[in-house]
């Protein structure tokens, strides 16, 4: 096995920076999620590793090795796209064995192999199906059986699971995390739901417009977020960003006082909070409800405050749902607060 390193990397099309500067690591073994939104240069990261794109500046190491010169054949790296790719004429044996015929490895060895990794992904029973007889579930783990047969160095995973439905995707995510943790294969995943990237990564690599903006644990992205980038990007719904002032030790959006300016020069800031770390009272910061979402288990209340912003509120199933247009206060718990610079979006510590 081995870690995967960029060192400054960045690659443009034309004036168009797709990845600016990036330094990462991927430690061995470790499954690292790279997750942003489209067009934020997670595919070409990857790309660059497989050897599919060149880095237009800094270097690419596998295992140590830098690899901006090598052959993508020679990488030692298997990679999963978005789409299947399967071979349709091809049984799914075939489309297992395929890379090991590419390599030449004798006729005993690929049955060994090919059987081993259907095993491992619930196949051993359509190995002699057609990829057009097979749900797309099935297919997806064709592709998943087809990587690991080669016992890379690398996985690298890009937006797997989008082509499936919302309960395939919960089903094959589970297995590609409990796959990844049983072969302890370095594995480089690239989405752009925030939803599979906090269930499935030891870390998270967040990216936008090319840049990193943050890595770290799924808890510690939530719980401290560096921008308010991805404070809003990662949570479902996301965190709460508002304007907010600092003054005389206290933080205040509009007249109503929210909590204490702990680490807080005077003046204008943006504050954040979580949905649950908000409730509906008969006192606080004056709402007008916008958009009622009753969600089975819990209820999302939309509210809009003084200057225009909207606010969500995750109340419990018990709690009393407001209709629409009805005015009401907001309390928000002041130990749950986070505070950003206003321009330039970045924390500001401590957050209190």
């Amino acid at each position: 096995m081995a870690g995967v390193s960029f060192q400054r990397v960045s690659k443009r099309f034309d004036e168009t920076a797709a990845v600016d500067d990036l330094t990462l690591d991927v430690h061995d073994g470790e499954l690292l999620v790279l997750l942003g939104p489209s067009g934020c240069g997670k595919t070409t990261a990857l790309r660059m590793v497989a050897g599919l794109e060149d880095p237009t500046h800094g270097d690419v190491s596998i295992g140590g090795s830098v690899v901006n010169n090598v052959e993508p054949k020679d990488r030692d790296v298997a990679m999963v796209f978005q789409s299947y790719a399967l071979y349709p004429h091809m049984t799914i044996r075939r489309n297992i064995e395929f890379p090991l015929r590419q390599q030449r490895v004798s006729a005993e060895e690929r049955t060994r192999r090919s059987d081993e990794a259907a095993a491992t992904l619930g196949l051993t029973e359509l190995l002699e199906r057609k990829p057009g007889q097979l749900s797309g579930g099935q297919r997806q783990r064709v592709a998943l059986a087809r990587a690991i047969v080669r016992d890379p160095q690398v996985f690298l995973m890009d937006e797997p699971l989008s082509n499936l439905d919302a309960t395939l995707r919960i089903q094959t995510r589970a297995d590609i995390v409990a796959l990844q943790r049983r072969l302890g294969t370095t594995t480089l995943y690239v989405t752009h739901d925030q939803v599979e990237a906090m269930t499935m990564g030891h870390r998270i690599a967040v990216m936008r417009d090319g840049r990193l903006q943050q890595v770290a644990a799924p808890q510690e992205l939530y719980e401290r977020p560096a921008t308010t980038f991805v404070a809003s990007f990662l949570g479902s719904p996301g965190m709460n960003l508002v304007p907010a002032s600092a003054s005389g030790g206290e933080l205040r959006i509009g007249d109503a006082v929210v909590g204490a300016a702990s680490g807080s020069s005077d003046g204008p800031l943006t504050l954040g909070f979580r949905p649950e770390s908000a409730h509906l009272d008969v006192e606080g910061l004056n709402a007008e409800v916008v958009l009622v979402e009753q969600l089975g288990a819990e209820t999302h209340v939309i509210c809009k405050i003084g200057d225009g912003t909207k606010v969500v509120v995750r109340q419990g199933r018990d709690a009393v749902r407001p209709d629409l247009g009805d005015h009401v206060a907001i309390v928000v718990d002041a130990n749950s607060l986070h505070t950003f610079d206003p321009t330039s979006g970045v924390r500001i510590e401590p957050a209190q």
